[in-house]
């Protein structure tokens, strides 16, 4: 029986992904296999070895440690895709609310109650409210993952030309998208042709600022910024010069910051992006399918730390799963162990994901010799952890 942990409120939809006969909900952190977390802070949190994985019901995994975690063998998977319908929805209103201020109209209506003829006093004061159509425009996508490609798409049927660029263009995101959609080979190119500009790419060091003051610089006068992927990506000191100067019209932001409350010209929304029933349901579905999974037969998919790696299971077979650092001899090195306790291998796979590699062996059999196993294996230097996931 295996025991999962959850950190915050998770869908129900979710929870259904993992069978009451092998799977058993509990509150005690320090006795969970896995934990399904949304948003909870783990930063400051103490993993026992009792934690074998972590399923963030969601994309971004900042509120993870993931140092820690691949540290300690600790499997981190995200939901990649599962609120992409979500955001792009958000993204199509973001569009909208840049073009037609929409939110400065709606709070000047409401200052009319109250007050005599409001019919005319709306006819003489709409025009100061007035702003461009989609229609015709030119949008750059910055990040062609699941949610860029659907904004793309959606930005073609609303009659926009699109501009996309992402260096590391998926085959399966090459197949979703377009055709009408433009590739561009760099963020310069987005910056120069377009009168909008929306963000769909992972905070990482290399895409910190992103779109930085040079970006800004030689893009469009009058462009506008859309940012509904993470914090970080877009300078915000740069993104406040440029809306004083005129270069930049707008800047809508999933992200608020104290920087940016209360700037002319600027609209930040709570992170609303993935807040809808169905992004919620979808999200914690994913999670608890890669945890029942991994807890199940070993299997990666949609992991942060480690490489994908994925053996179907035979039953009645018995399988080994071992963390390991990525050096050179280590599956020889594995495979002697095996040997020497007469163990006949029916199957392996190894994958590895920078400095850390991830292997899975299927054995007929391991006659009772579990514990010896184990004992051999993790007195290895360059081992993380070793489970065996199924005796027989």
């Amino acid at each position: 029986m295996y025991k999962v942990a959850t950190l915050n409120k998770i869908a129900q939809k979710g929870l259904a992904q993992l069978p009451e006969e092998e799977f058993q909900l509990i509150e005690n952190i320090d006795e969970a296999n896995g934990i399904i977390v949304r948003s909870a802070d783990m930063h400051q949190m103490e993993f026992s070895d009792n934690l074998l994985a972590i399923a963030r019901a969601g994309a971004g995994t900042n509120n993870i440690p993931l140092d820690k975690c691949t540290d300690k063998g600790i499997v981190v998977f995200n939901s990649p895709g599962a609120n992409a319908n979500a955001v792009k929805e958000l993204v199509i209103a973001g569009l909208l609310l840049s073009s037609r201020k929409i939110v400065e109209a709606a709070d000047w209506s409401q200052g009319l109650k109250g007050k005599e003829d409001i019919s005319k006093l709306v006819e003489s004061g709409k025009k100061q409210f007035a702003g461009p159509e989609l229609f015709g425009k030119t949008i750059g996508v910055i990040g062609l993952g699941a949610i860029g490609v659907l904004v793309a798409n959606a930005a073609v049927a609303l009659g926009m030309n699109v501009i996309g660029y992402d260096p590391y263009l998926s085959v399966t995101s090459a197949w979703s998208i377009l055709s009408q959609v433009k590739l561009a080979s760099s963020v310069e190119e987005i910056a120069r042709e377009c009168d909008y500009i929306t963000v769909h790419v992972p905070l990482l060091d290399s895409t910190r600022n992103i779109i930085s003051k040079d970006i800004i610089s030689i893009m469009k006068d009058g462009a506008r910024i859309l940012n509904f992927a993470r914090a970080g990506l877009v300078d915000d000191e740069a993104v406040k010069e440029a809306l004083k100067t005129g270069k930049i019209a707008k800047y809508i932001c999933d992200f608020p910051s104290e920087d940016l409350l209360g700037i002319e010209n600027v609209i930040v929304l709570p992170h609303l992006g993935a807040s809808t029933p169905e992004a919620e349901e979808n999200c914690a579905e994913m999670a608890a399918k890669e945890l029942k999974h991994f807890l199940r037969y070993g299997n990666i998919k949609n992991s942060v730390n480690f490489p994908t790696c994925i053996a179907p299971y035979t039953p009645g077979k018995a399988r080994i799963t071992i963390a390991h650092q990525n050096i050179p001899n280590v599956v020889g090195t594995l495979t002697a162990i095996f040997a020497k306790e007469n163990l006949n291998i029916d199957g392996m796979i190894n994958k590895s994901r920078g400095a850390i590699a991830y292997s899975i062996f299927d054995f007929d059999s391991l006659y009772g010799k579990n514990e010896q196993i184990i004992k051999d294996v993790t007195a290895l230097d360059f081992v993380i952890n070793v489970r065996i996931v199924r005796e027989s």
